[in-house]
Formats: C-alpha cells, sequence, structure tokens
C-alpha cells in the first residue's frame, strides 16, 4: 500500500467545506482573530459578509461572542491558530462552551511546527492535550484532506464543543479513508503483521513511508490512522493491533498528553511493548522549513522505523 502523489493543502479544504456548510445551512456564522486569510475562514467572509465575524487579536472575547451566538441557535466555528484558540482562550473555551455545553466549533489552525517560521511562541504541541482534558469536548486530527471535509460534517452533527486540528503543510490522501457515518473511528490504512503503527495528523503519511522503508529488513508493519482523539476508540484500536508484538505511536504533538498518552491509558495492563515518536517535553524553534524541525525533533519515517525496530526487538 502506496501514498498517492495527488496532494492538497489542508487549510484550503477546510475552508471550501465550511462555506459549503455554510451554503446549507443558515446557522453556520464563523469567526475568526485577524487570521482569516490564513485559517480560511476569509471564505465565508467573502460569500456571507453578515455571517463572518472579525474580532480582531481579542480571542478571548472571540471565544465569549461564540459561545453567546450559540445560545441564538447559531452554529459559529471560531479561527485562529491552534496556540492561541487553546491557550490564550482556554478560560473562556473551558467556561463558556465546555461547561455549559455550548455548541461552538472551535477550530485550531497551523498546529504543531508547520508554522515553521513563526517560533515556539506560534507552534502548538500542546493543543490536543489541552482540548483533551476538558469535559465536553471532542477532539479532531484529521489525517488527510478527505478527513478535514469530514471533520467539519461531523462538527456540524456533534450537538456540543468540538476541536478541530489543522495542519498548514499540504497533506497526501491516503490510500484508505475513514468515514463521518463511523464517528471517525480508528481505520486501518496498511495492513501488516508485526509492529503496530498509531498515528494521526501528518505522521500518518511519515508511518506509510516507515512501512515502505522496513519492507525490505523484512520487518512488516501495520499503519492505523486515529482522526478522533475524544472520543478515544479504544474498542475498535484493541482490535486493529490483534497479532502485532508491539506499537509505536506517532505525533506531531508533545508526548505529554496526546495520542500517545491516549494510547497508553487504553492499554494499560496489556503485554504490548509499546514506543512514543513525538517532542519530547520542549518548546519549538524558528526553522527554513517545516521538514527541517520535524527532522530535528525525531518526527520522521527514519524515526518511526527506528522505534519499530526496537519494538520487535531487531
Amino acid at each position: 500500500m502506496t501514498l498517492t502523489k495527488q496532494k492538497a493543502c489542508p487549510r484550503e479544504t477546510y475552508g471550501r467545506a465550511l462555506l459549503a456548510a455554510a451554503e446549507r445551512d443558515q446557522r453556520v456564522v464563523a469567526l475568526d482573530a485577524d487570521l482569516s486569510a490564513s485559517t480560511m475562514s476569509c471564505l465565508v467572509r467573502q460569500s456571507f459578509p453578515e455571517r463572518f465575524f472579525e474580532m480582531g487579536i481579542a480571542e478571548q472575547n472571540m471565544v465569549a461572542v461564540g459561545a453567546g451566538l450559540s445560545l441564538t441557535g447559531k452554529i459559529p466555528f471560531v479561527h485562529s491558530f491552534s496556540m492561541f484558540v487553546s491557550g490564550r482562550a482556554f478560560e473562556q473555551v473551558r467556561q463558556s462552551v465546555a461547561l455549559p455545553k455550548a455548541n461552538v466549533k472551535l477550530v485550531g489552525s497551523s498546529y504543531g511546527f508547520s508554522d515553521f517560521g513563526d517560533g515556539a511562541t506560534h507552534q502548538s504541541l500542546e493543543d490536543a492535550a489541552i482540548m483533551r482534558a476538558i469535559p465536553n469536548m471532542t477532539v479532531l486530527i484529521p489525517g488527510d484532506p478527505k478527513e478535514v471535509e469530514e471533520a467539519v460534517a461531523l462538527a456540524l452533527a456533534v450537538e456540543g464543543p468540538v476541536y478541530i486540528r489543522i495542519s498548514r503543510s499540504e497533506m497526501p490522501f491516503l490510500p484508505d479513508s475513514s468515514s463521518a457515518a463511523t464517528g471517525l473511528a480508528p481505520v486501518l490504512v496498511a495492513d501488516g503483521t508485526d509492529v503496530a503503527v498509531i498515528a494521526n495528523g501528518l505522521m500518518v503519511e511519515a508511518a506509510l513511508q516507515a512501512r515502505e522503508m522496513l519492507q525490505g529488513e523484512g520487518l512488516s508493519l501495520r499503519v492505523i490512522n486515529v482522526p478522533s482523539l475524544k472520543p478515544f476508540h479504544s474498542s475498535e484500536l484493541m482490535q486493529l493491533v490483534q497479532g502485532c508484538q508491539g506499537i509505536v505511536t506517532a505525533e506531531e504533538h508533545s508526548i505529554v498528553g496526546g495520542l500517545g498518552s491516549a494510547v497508553l491509558e487504553a492499554f494499560a495492563g496489556q503485554p504490548l511493548p509499546l514506543r512514543m515518536v513525538g517532542v519530547a517535553d520542549q518548546f519549538g524553534q524558528s526553522a527554513s522549513s517545516h521538514e527541517e524541525l520535524l527532522t530535528h525533533y525525531g518526527l520522521t519515517s527514519a524515526d518511526i522505523a527506528a522505534k519499530a525496530r526496537e519494538v520487535a526487538g531487531r
């Protein structure tokens, strides 16, 4: 199973999906914090200016206004970089959105190292952990452009708070993509017999590359895409790893509180050895490219392959 050569920008895919949702449902409104050309909520502004709210660099107020709009029957999609949605506006997300189960959709753009030029202040490596820890919150991390579209559809289907994590970098279309009708449950992307690699976001691509890399060594990787961090479908995941010698998790996020932590919680008491590929409890930094930072922090296909060898005792 190999990756397709076709890629798409997830932000642009998201913007088109949001616009389509706004065209279908007059309740959909968009709020942004002076970043609409980057988050692509600008597409709603262009087509439905009366349903777009430019809040300026005031994320706390933006989230609170979104919560208020939800009380009038609107479905607000609230946008900023993932660092600022999850960090700067945490209190408003917790108190005004999650606690009353407000029907607000929070969209964190340019997550991880994809905002490579702006450095540690803008590179969110903790947002999924923060959002996952908040009760009543659904957390979605699409693995390809098709899943970005599905995440918008699923967010509309969920009555309550949803956080969608969107990368800035191009993503390939995965060989197999899950369906919104399944609730974005874990999906087997490529089968294998020795080690299960459980990944999300752009790291699914890296996992497939690692699988190809290790085929020549006689080590077979089973690649599983987990686009929903919360709810976390533990029983389905356990079924998908049956028969494997061990597990490697891969995420563009801190190893604290993200996908690796969720898998460890789900598999507590299980005898399978596990290794995590992720950021080792540290901040990012500026660089000339996304790829440079992924290499520096050990988030490449080679790093996944190395952890798979460890798990398999090679």
